[in-house]
């Protein structure tokens, strides 16, 4: 079987099917053979392992997972790349292709058909738009993952495993941080792909933790408190959860807090009234979510 993670051969393959790059796709594709082999081996795929890709363009690292996996199931959106799939991938039994968008499929169902259940990993070069909705459509809807492996934007991958007081800090660094540990585990130059993106890209892995590490009576008002504090980050805490949180419990009732019950909150954790939320970890913002 030839590998498809060289220059030569991907051009072969969209020449081939005449295939034309989808701008609205944000696609990609990798033709770096070294970078391939570190992302299976960062991703720590074994033959125990079934494993998601996401969006895996003509197939060129679903070869790498077939051979290091013990089941690998391939999501792609781009209904023209489904035959090419299919042909790239003959050769392997243990893959099977799904032409489906990834925030439409139903993942605990099919973790639970090919995997009874188990953990599986997931691992993706994802288009940068869209990086943050797959990310946290996998962990709010609990599915059994043990890692999720992807090729993100170089800044995108930093702003997933600053802390407090960093400019990149913020709502996506918090999400990430509650659900997994996330290292960097490579750098990847525009060179690498075709066709070539304006940016660098990174490949983080996100290690899912068995607990998070902060304990919060309701995720989900201490996720709207932590974007309420994001979204107007250049205001104090206090202002900005005033102004912009909406919350809305599980009866469906909509709950506001006022400027006094934040205070008296911040005052109870020893902070100052005008600290602002890029200052608060993420233990902080569960046990202010729980004082409010």
């Amino acid at each position: 079987m030839a590998y498809l993670g060289t220059p030569t051969a991907t051009a072969q393959v969209i020449k081939k099917y005449g295939f034309s790059f989808q701008k609205k796709f944000g696609q990609n594709f990798l033709i770096d053979a070294n970078i391939l082999e570190k992302i299976i081996a960062s991703a720590e795929i074994t033959k125990e392992d079934c494993v998601i890709e996401i969006g895996p363009g003509i197939g060129t690292m679903t070869q790498y997972l077939a051979e290091n996996a013990r089941e690998v199931v391939a999501v792609e959106i781009d209904k023209n790349l489904i035959p090419i799939l299919e042909e790239t991938l003959k050769e392997y039994e243990n893959v099977s292709i799904l032409n489906e968008d990834i925030l439409k499929v139903d993942l605990n169902r099919l973790v639970k058909e090919k995997n009874d259940g188990r953990p599986i990993k997931v691992v993706a070069n994802l288009p940068y738009y869209i990086t943050t909705p797959i990310i946290m459509g996998l962990f709010e809807s609990h599915v059994p993952l043990s890692s999720i492996t992807i090729m993100v934007q170089k800044e995108v991958a930093d702003r997933m495993q600053v802390g407090p007081g960093t400019k990149d800090y913020g709502a996506l660094s918090l999400a990430v941080q509650y659900y997994a540990k996330p290292e960097i585990m490579l750098n990847v130059a525009p060179a690498c792909f075709m066709p070539r993106p304006n940016v660098g890209s990174a490949v983080i892995r996100l290690t899912r933790f068995e607990e998070p590490p902060a304990k919060t009576q309701d995720e989900r008002k201490m996720f709207s408190i932590i974007r309420a504090a994001f979204n107007q980050r250049r205001k104090t805490l206090a202002n900005a959860l005033t102004n912009g949180l909406a919350y809305t419990n599980e009866e469906g009732k909509v709950i506001h807090v006022s400027r006094k019950e934040v205070c008296e909150a911040l005052e109870k954790m020893g902070l100052s009234q005008t600290i602002r939320g890029e200052a608060l970890s993420l233990e902080q913002f569960a046990r202010l979510s729980d004082l409010l």
